[in-house]
C-alpha cells in the first residue's frame, strides 16, 4: 500500500537488470512526489546520478530509462518525460491510485503499517524526571515526543521497550525524605516555623506526610535520622513515583519498565560495571580542573578516578569516583546503559530535556565503552516551551506560585491538545503553547481542525446508513465502483492519503513525530477542501441521490480519508472524534 515504495522498487528493479548495477549504485536514487503536481506523480533524479558510472550524458541516460519504463507492461504507467538536468517526471493511470482506497478499507488500523524494524528490539528512555514532586510543563515535551516516537517505531515494526530511570539515590531523594518528614510533624501537631531552607515546599507533601501518622503515630518524633530517614525515603518516593504516574495517565503515557538507581547501586551492579571498566584499562587515578566558570582560588586539587572518555569521542576525560571514595552521578549512568545492552538494547534511545545537551558526548561515549560498540545510544533533546495566553507570557501556577503542572495544563484544554501542540515543531526548536488557541474551534487551532474532518466524515457514514440510498459499513463499501473516482480533485485526494505510510517511514527514521502531526493538517485541509466544492458544484456533492453509483465510491474514498486520520491521531496518542464536543 506503499504507492511511492512500490515505483521506486520497480525503477531499482529496472535499473539493475538493464544498467548491470548493484544496490550500492542506485540507493542515493530519490524517487519523490514531486513539489508540482502538474509535472507528474513522481520524479527521480535516476540519469543524473548514474550519468558518471556509465559513463553517458544524464539525457541520453534519462532517454534510456523512459524508453525502458514505457514498455514495461503491468504497472500502469501512463507517461514518463524529460524534465532537464537528468530529473524525469511518471505519471502513472488513475487505476493505479484508484485501487488505494479499497486497499486501504480492508486495512484499517494496519494501514501505514511497516516492517523496517523487523522486529529489533529498542529501549526508548523518556521523562525520568527526579521523584521529588508532580510533572511540570518542562517535563510534558519529553514525554509527549518519547510516547509518540515509541508509538510510531512500534508501527514500523520494531519490539519497543518504554523506560523511566528512577533516580532515587542521591542528595535530592534525602531532601525529599526530610521535606516528608517536616510534613509529618506538622501532621503530629507540631508547630514549626516556615519551611527549612533547602527543603521542597510543595503542598503535595502534606497528604505524605498524613499517611505516615496515621501509620506510625508519634513514634517516629522520638527517632533519630539513622531510624527514620530509610522508612521515610522508600514512602516518599513510592508515593511521589505513583504521583508521577497518575500525571503521565491522564496524557494517556504508560512505561513497561521502572529501573531504579537505588537498586543498581545496592546490588552491586554499578561496581560490576566500574571493576569491567577497570579491567578494561579505561580509567586511571588523576587531579581535575575546577568547574568551568569557577575560580582557580581555593580550588583543591585532590584525585579521583576518571574514566577515559576522550578516546570514545568526548571533549574530556570523566570522573567517575572522588577522592573520598563515592560515585559521581556519572558512575551509575554508566551502569544504567551496560544494564540496558545486558537486556538485549543494541540500539537505545533517551529523551533529554534542553538542559541535559552537554551530557551528551559522555553517555554515548561510556556506552561505546562498556558495550564495546556493541550497543548504540541516540540521543533526542527537548527544548522549552514557552506557555502564553495571547501575547501574555504564562509563567506561575495560579494553585503552587511555582510552575506549571502537567496535569494542570492538561485539566484546562484537555490531553488531545496537549499531546499534538508538543508535536508541532520539531523536537530541538523551542514551542510556543498559547492556551487560548488552542481552545478556539477555528481552522487556525489544528487539532480541531483535524477532529472536525475525522467527525465530519463519521458523520457522512451516519447519515448515508440511516438513510435508504445504500449502506456505508465497510463490507457494502467495499462493492463501490472506485473507477468512478476519475476527476482531478478526486485522484489529488487520493494521492494525500497515499502519502501517510511514507509520512510514517519518515517519521521513524528520522525519529521526528512532527512531520506526522504536519502531515495530518494538510491531509484535513485537503478533505475540507474536497467537501467544499460539493457547495459550489452540485455535480462535486459527495452525496448525490440522483447519481448512487459515484456517492457510494466518493462515500468509499472519505471512509479512507477518515482511516487515515484515525490511525495518524492514533500514533499520536489522541482520539478521533465521531462527533464534536
Amino acid at each position: 500500500m506503499n504507492i511511492v515504495n512500490y515505483y521506486k522498487e520497480i525503477l531499482n528493479k529496472i535499473l539493475i537488470k538493464e544498467f548491470s548495477l548493484e544496490y550500492d549504485d542506485i540507493k542515493n536514487i530519490s524517487f519523490e512526489f514531486p513539489k508540482d503536481s502538474s509535472l507528474g506523480d513522481f520524479s527521480t533524479n535516476a540519469a543524473m546520478l548514474l550519468a558518471g558510472r556509465l559513463k553517458i550524458s544524464p539525457n541520453e541516460v534519462a532517454k534510456k530509462i523512459i524508453d525502458i519504463i514505457l514498455n514495461t507492461n503491468d504497472i500502469n504507467i501512463e507517461s514518463a518525460e524529460l524534465a532537464g538536468k537528468g530529473f524525469i517526471n511518471i505519471r502513472v493511470k488513475n487505476e493505479s491510485w484508484q485501487k488505494l482506497i479499497l486497499k486501504i478499507i480492508k486495512a484499517n488500523s494496519s494501514y501505514g503499517s511497516a516492517s523496517l524494524g523487523n522486529g529489533e528490539k529498542i529501549n526508548i528512555e523518556y521523562v525520568s524526571a527526579n521523584p521529588t514532586g508532580p510533572l511540570h510543563v518542562g517535563h510534558t515535551r519529553g514525554a509527549v515526543f518519547g510516547d509518540t516516537l515509541a508509538n510510531i517505531l512500534t508501527k514500523v515494526g520494531f519490539d519497543v521497550c518504554r523506560e523511566y530511570y528512577v533516580n532515587d539515590a542521591g542528595e535530592q531523594v534525602d531532601k525529599l525524605a526530610r521535606s516528608v518528614f517536616h510534613r509529618y510533624k506538622e501532621s503530629c501537631g507540631v508547630k514549626l516555623d516556615l519551611i527549612p531552607e533547602g527543603l521542597y515546599p510543595g503542598e503535595y507533601l502534606r497528604p505524605i506526610g498524613e499517611s505516615i501518622k496515621e501509620k506510625y503515630g508519634e513514634d517516629l518524633l522520638k527517632k533519630d535520622d539513622d531510624f527514620w530517614l530509610p522508612l521515610i525515603k522508600k514512602t516518599a518516593i513510592d508515593s511521589m513515583l505513583s504521583l508521577i504516574k497518575g500525571d503521565l495517565m491522564s496524557l494517556g503515557i504508560t512505561h513497561n519498565v521502572f529501573t531504579s538507581e537505588f537498586e543498581l547501586l545496592s546490588s552491586g551492579f554499578v561496581k560490576d560495571v566500574y571493576d569491567e571498566l577497570d579491567a578494561k584499562e579505561l580509567l586511571y587515578e588523576g587531579e581535575t580542573l575546577p568547574p568551568k566558570g569557577a575560580s582557580q582560588v581555593g580550588w583543591s586539587k585532590k584525585k579521583h578516578v576518571l574514566f577515559k572518555s576522550k578516546i570514545f569521542g568526548d571533549d574530556e576525560d570523566r570522573v567517575v569516583k572522588k577522592h573520598d571514595g563515592s560515585w559521581t552521578y556519572f558512575m551509575p549512568d554508566i551502569a544504567y546503559h551496560k544494564n540496558k545492552s545486558d537486556r538485549g538494547f543494541k540500539k537505545m534511545i533517551n529523551v533529554w530535556g534542553a538542559d541535559h545537551s552537554g551530557y551528551i558526548s559522555r553517555v554515548t561515549s561510556a556506552v561505546n565503552a562498556v558495550t564495546d560498540s556493541k550497543s548504540n545510544l541516540e540521543v533526542k533533546i527537548c527544548q522549552l516551551v514557552r506557555l502564553t495566553r495571547g501575547d501574555k507570557v504564562v509563567k506561575m501556577s495560579k494553585r503552587s506560585g511555582i510552575f506549571i503542572t502537567l496535569k494542570e495544563m492538561v485539566d484546562e484544554v484537555g490531553r488531545d491538545a496537549v499531546r499534538f501542540m508538543m508535536v508541532t515543531r520539531k523536537n530541538d526548536a523551542p514551542l510556543d503553547f498559547d492556551y487560548e488557541a488552542v481552545k478556539e474551534q477555528t481552522k487556525d487551532n489544528p487539532i480541531f481542525y483535524i477532529q472536525y474532518a475525522h467527525a465530519r466524515i463519521s458523520s457522512v457514514l451516519r447519515k448515508v446508513d440511516e438513510g435508504d440510498l445504500f449502506k456505508a459499513d465497510d463490507k457494502s463499501l467495499l462493492d463501490a465502483d472506485i473507477s468512478l473516482l476519475n476527476q482531478s480533485n478526486d485522484i489529488e485526494l487520493i494521492k494525500v492519503i497515499s502519502n501517510f505510510p511514507r509520512i510514517i517511514e519518515q517519521s521513524a527514521f528520522f525519529k521526528e513525530p512532527h512531520r506526522l502531526a504536519f502531515y495530518l493538517k494538510d491531509l484535513a485541509s485537503s478533505l475540507h477542501s474536497y467537501w467544499n466544492l460539493g457547495n459550489e458544484n452540485n455535480n462535486q456533492k459527495v452525496i448525490n441521490p440522483n447519481n448512487i453509483e459515484v456517492s457510494k465510491a466518493r462515500v468509499a474514498l472519505l471512509r479512507s480519508v477518515g482511516i487515515t486520520i484515525s490511525e495518524g491521531l492514533n500514533l499520536l496518542g489522541i482520539e478521533a472524534l465521531k462527533e464534536l464536543r
